[in-house]
């Protein structure tokens, strides 16, 4: 499976968060489709709207994620 990767540094490792400020990683399909890395864990609660890059100190939303080639 391909996976969307941060603008800025080019990694397809992201984490999210919820309103507690506890992360969860995840990553994003080329379809946008957003998906824990842990396949135990559930998205309920994490914020969806604001990625956070586990390489390098990018965050934004998921239109701005860039496909590798």
């Amino acid at each position: 499976m391909k996976f969307m990767v941060c603008p800025q540094c080019g990694i397809a490792n992201f984490y999210v968060k919820n309103s507690i400020g506890e992360r969860l990683n995840v990553k994003v399909t080329r379809e946008f489709v957003i998906i824990p890395v842990d396949k135990s864990k559930s998205l309920e609660g994490f914020n969806l709207n604001e990625l956070f890059c586990l390489g390098c100190s990018w965050h934004g939303k998921i239109n701005d994620l860039k496909k590798f080639l």
